[in-house]
Parts: structure tokens; C-alpha cells; sequence
């Protein structure tokens, strides 16, 4: 069992559309050794943390825990406010690198007011960033409806005879009526043209309608 107390880092990222560079940067910047900064990167969808989790294994009474945002902790205020009482029933201090009223270690011989103000900074917080979250996915959703109304195509960009690449169709031009003919295999030609089995049969049949 380890005697001295230790700080640590936690960063946490979607996996679609953010990086953590900027999150380890500030991390770094507290001089937390790279070996104790924790990073998940998670999906939307899936919010499973394995290194948060394991991170709360490691962390003892008197470490010091280091996010450079509140809502590391959790996708909601509630899920922030869980995780938080869990760190205070645990006597770890925690330091929100954006916010330096919310840095416990301030506090730990204080009682009254300073806590008081703390705790109330914390609940509006936490509220704040679920309202960011909550106001972000409806964006999100706004945004696809007007997409859709506006027929614009979500996802994947659609292949189709129209968009094969030049070079792409030259191999198509120069090789169908081998496939015709059986001189080439439906699984070679696949491959030449780069398409997957569903793609490269719709283009055959565009192909075969243009030809008519």
C-alpha cells in the first residue's frame, strides 16, 4: 500500500467528432506524469468508461483528481452530481481546471460559506452542462429535419454509376463484357472497381439499363 498521495488526470472524448489533445495539453500543464492521466473515448450511444472506472480503483484518500471540465464526470447533472459525491465520500480532492472556484483542496479546512458557495457553483454547473448537452443534440436534430426537407442525403456519401470516379468507370467500360462472358469473375471484377458486393451489382444494372 502506497503512503504518499498522488495527483491524476482524467479526459474524456466522443470518438466522432472531438480530440483530446487540447484536454491532455492542460492536463500536462499541472504537471500530472503521463503514466496517471486516464482518457476514455467513448460514443455517443455507448457511454461505457473503462478507464474512469478503473481510474477510481487506483484513486486513494488524499489523491488529487484533475479535469479540465465539470462535464467530464458525466453526460447529465445527474450523472455529474453522482460521480462528484463519490470522489467527496472517497476524500479525494477534485480540481475543475476551467472553473478554479470548483478546486476542493481550498476548502478541506473550511467549513461555512466558501463550502456553501462551492456547492452552489456546482449545482449550477452541473445544470449548465446538461442544458448545453440538451441544447447541442436538438441543434443536431434541427438540423437533420431541415436537411431531410430539403432532400439533402444524410450519412454515407451514395455510390452509383453517376459517381464512380473516372478511372473507375474506365474499368468498368473496359471489362463488362468480359464479365459478361464469364473471362472475368464477378469477385475480381469487385475488386478492380473497388465496390462492395450490394454496390457493384446496382451499378451493373444502372449500367446495363444506360446501354439499352
Amino acid at each position: 500500500m502506497r503512503t504518499s498521495t498522488r495527483e491524476y488526470g482524467y479526459a474524456r472524448v466522443s470518438t466522432k467528432n472531438q480530440n483530446e489533445d487540447r484536454q491532455l495539453s492542460v492536463l500536462r500543464e499541472q504537471g500530472i506524469p503521463e503514466e496517471f492521466i486516464f482518457v476514455d473515448k467513448i460514443s455517443g450511444k455507448n457511454f461505457v468508461r473503462p478507464e474512469y472506472q478503473l481510474l477510481k480503483r487506483v484513486l486513494r484518500e488524499g489523491d488529487t483528481l484533475f479535469v479540465k471540465s465539470i462535464n467530464r464526470f458525466g453526460r447529465n447533472k445527474q450523472e455529474i452530481l453522482k460521480e462528484w459525491q463519490w470522489l467527496m465520500d472517497a476524500k479525494i480532492h477534485v480540481v475543475v481546471i476551467d472553473i478554479p472556484i470548483l478546486d476542493t483542496r481550498k476548502y478541506q479546512e473550511m467549513d461555512g460559506i466558501n463550502q456553501l458557495i462551492m456547492d452552489l457553483v456546482l449545482q449550477l454547473l452541473s445544470w449548465l452542462a446538461e442544458e448545453e448537452r440538451n441544447d447541442i443534440k436538438q441543434a443536431q436534430a434541427e438540423g437533420i429535419a431541415e436537411a431531410r426537407k430539403k432532400g439533402k442525403h444524410l450519412g454515407r456519401p451514395q455510390i452509383n454509376l453517376q459517381t464512380l470516379t473516372p478511372g473507375q468507370r474506365g474499368i468498368l467500360d473496359a471489362n463488362y463484357s468480359r464479365w459478361q462472358s464469364n473471362e472475368l469473375s464477378g469477385v475480381d471484377f469487385m475488386r478492380e472497381l473497388e465496390l462492395k458486393k450490394n454496390t457493384f451489382y446496382k451499378v451493373m444494372k444502372e449500367y446495363e439499363n444506360k446501354a439499352r
